[in-house]
């Protein structure tokens, strides 16, 4: 155990850690104010400034920590390996002669603090966790790494810190995700500083940290890859907009401020996205051969004249003919990948035909300064190459039946078909687009081109995917298009596959996935959020639903049992619900609590609330910034509680595509305490371990 000199020892350097800190902070604000940034001197000298006053307000945002932890620990190696001493922390900090205080967590020197164990020490002696307070040092915990020491302390656990870990487990939740870069884990490290080209798979079931260690991940990989990935860019995609304020504050309060945080629906603009579709039709535009779709309905925009083109020129009547502008089409479409890249050709063609459709010798250039303006002349070129955007392309065929069918032909049935139409709205541009529509859009864009006015597809050096499991082919072609090399994160489980395009296996994700390389499959089998005392049910749920997948081990025993709360009336669910979440709520004080609700009791349970007296939030409109919030099961994915508050489990199977699966997403929130109440009879996985409620 650590001695009362040891803790002073380590006040101390943590002091002048933290001296330095300021000191450096001083300094980046001082440099900040010198240089000037704005109007003056020559272009170049405009830019270099700008260059140089971005740098510094980078690094202004890295040095500044909050109430964050500094330093959360030291190795010392062994004798054979130097016997050095090296402090780790948040960010890397030097005193004034530039001898390291503390070590970036993410520099190799600091991987043993991660990565070792009683049998692979990797050259340490000593492992020691601190626990801080802002500045103030709590308190430390030792791991000797000395053979005959292990064994006698029983520390050949895997776990790392474990003290640590613990400690922050049992934290109250503050409904936003919080770093781990104190207490991450061995499998958790082999993850984050996993090498940066090709995909990358990740799945891991409720409470192993996957998400956070995909965000852990886009910080180290930015800083291992500075260069390229600063210029070229990280993205972040989530589920729903509820998820991403859930994570926001992770990557800042790594240092990184520059990843772009979105749903798939920010990555097109210009239009007005909501809702989504039925989940038949969601099926249908999610699907790969949507592509093909798309493309006959571009070909079918592609197409000679039905009869010749006669235009009255001075005392000459030119004349385009059906063949030529047959010819003009083809080879057009050899040509040019992108259908817009193409029609600036099949104009100059189209007027070179018909300036030498006559014994006169015209210029093609003369010609079409006369004519591109007659009606009929534009008519003909909007019938053999008409410009177009994804907006009126996807109007126009949603809008028709015959174009539909005629698209559709032979990829999928009539039915089918039906299903994608929808009346015209009188523009294109008057249209409310769903979120199932949005990869069908930028598919379309990747058809056409470059449209006019339209920003080009954004690319970046390496993209994370969260809850990959559940995104359709369509949606997972669109977020390999912006990937620039081919660098991906994807993270998800397949036993919380739901939704129209859930997958049953990863080959189904990565099918849609850019194979440049060998893909990389890691699991976290380890269960950090749920102690074991609550996962009864959702083990029981996870056999039912997913048989083939092993639940995680969960790290914590936990106290409490599952509360189970039968309502004998229907009508007096939301009572019960209201009473639950009170419970919870004194329980788990200062924590926060989910009421987790299929969306036909959403109203039900909240007039429940509301009757009762109980302050709460819903999820769709503030997210989780009260005690209690009212969370529809659909969006329940990838949030951590307290405590959850599950209810009317059969509703939630019976009205969920992947129903059972959807339950166990729901099971899975709380870390402390589980409630289900019920009206209906629990389904069936569910029903050996049912007792009343206190």
């Amino acid at each position: 155990m650590p001695s009362d000199a040891d803790l002073e020892a380590e006040q101390a350097h943590l002091d002048r850690a933290h001296e330095a800190l300021e000191a450096s902070r001083r300094s980046a604000s001082r440099l900040a104010g010198m240089v000037e940034v704005g109007r003056g001197g020559t272009n170049q000298a405009r830019f270099e400034r700008e260059v140089i006053h971005e740098s510094i307000v980078s690094r202004l945002t890295q040095l500044h920590i909050g109430d964050a932890s500094l330093v959360f620990g030291r190795i010392d190696r062994d004798e054979a390996h130097g016997g050095e001493r090296f402090h780790i922390g948040r960010i890397a900090v030097s005193d004034e002669d530039y001898n390291p205080l503390v070590v970036d967590w993410r520099a190799p020197v600091a991987e043993p603090f991660y990565r070792a164990t009683g049998r692979q020490p990797m050259g340490l002696y000593r492992r020691r966790h601190f626990a801080t307070r802002g500045r103030k040092l709590l308190a430390m915990e030792d791991e000797v790494f000395d053979g005959e020491a292990l064994l006698a302390e029983g520390a050949g656990s895997d776990l790392v810190g474990k003290a640590a870990l613990l400690a922050s487990l049992e934290e109250a939740r503050t409904g936003k995700l919080g770093d781990i870069v104190a207490t991450i884990q061995a499998e958790q490290d082999a993850i984050i500083r996993s090498e940066l080209p090709g995909v990358l798979v990740v799945q891991g079931g409720p409470g192993t940290g996957k998400t956070v260690v995909a965000l852990h991940r886009a910080a180290y990989l930015l800083y291992t890859h500075r260069f390229p990935l600063e210029g070229q860019g990280v993205l972040v995609v989530g589920p729903n907009r509820l998820f991403l304020g859930y994570i926001e504050h992770v990557l800042p309060s790594l240092g990184e401020v520059g990843v772009e945080l979105a749903v798939t629906a920010d990555l097109v603009t210009g239009m007005k996205v909501e809702g989504h579709d039925a989940p038949e039709v969601a099926r249908v535009k999610g699907d790969a051969r949507m592509g093909t779709v798309l493309s006959r309905a571009i070909d079918d925009r592609e197409r000679p004249l039905r009869w010749d083109l006669v235009v009255p020129y001075g005392r000459s009547r030119l004349r385009l003919t059906r063949d030529q502008s047959r010819g003009i089409v083809r080879s057009a479409r050899r040509r040019f990948r992108g259908h817009n890249a193409g029609r600036r050709y099949v104009e100059q063609q189209v007027f070179a035909a018909l300036a030498e459709s006559t014994s006169r010798e015209l210029e093609p250039g003369e010609v079409q300064a006369a004519l591109r303006t007659v009606p009929e002349v534009r008519e003909a070129l909007e019938w053999m190459w008409p410009r177009l955007t994804p907006e009126h392309l996807l109007h126009d065929l949603f809008g028709s039946r015959a174009l539909l069918r005629h698209a559709v032909r032979d990829t999928f049935g009539e039915a089918a078909a039906d299903s994608l139409y929808r009346p015209r709205s009188a523009h294109a541009s008057e249209v409310v687009w769903t979120i199932d529509d949005v990869p069908l859009l930028d598919e379309a864009h990747a058809y056409l081109g470059p449209v006019r006015g339209r920003a080009e597809i954004r690319t970046f050096g390496h993209i994370v995917v969260d809850e990959a499991q559940d995104r359709s082919p369509m949606e997972l072609r669109m977020l390999a298009r912006r990937s620039l090399s081919g660098s991906m994160t994807i993270v998800g489980d397949i036993g919380q596959a739901t939704g129209p395009w859930g997958a049953e296996s990863w080959d189904d994700v990565l099918e849609h996935l850019p194979g440049r390389r060998d893909p990389r499959h890691i699991e976290l089998t380890v269960g950090y959020r749920i102690p074991a005392s609550l996962m009864g049910p959702a083990v029981a749920v996870l056999g039912a639903s997913a048989p083939w997948l092993t639940p995680p081990v969960a790290v914590r025993p936990g106290e409490d049992p599952p509360e189970f709360v039968p309502v004998p009336e229907p009508a007096g669910l939301g009572a019960q619900v209201a009473a639950a979440a009170v419970r919870a709520r004194d329980l788990v004080e200062p924590g926060n609590v989910a009421v987790i609700v299929p969306r036909s009791l959403v109203e039900e349970v909240a007039a429940g609330l509301e009757a009762a007296g109980v302050e709460y939030g819903r999820a769709t409109r503030r997210g989780l910034d009260r005690r209690v919030t009212l969370v529809p099961v659909d969006l329940a994915k990838g949030l951590e509680l307290d405590a959850a508050v599950v209810v009317e489990p059969a509703a939630i199977v019976a009205e969920e595509s992947a129903g059972l699966r959807s339950l166990y997403v729901a099971l899975t929130r709380a870390t402390r305490r589980l409630s289900v109440v019920h009206a209906r009879p629990l389904p069936d996985p569910m029903r050996e371990p049912t007792s009343a409620a206190a």
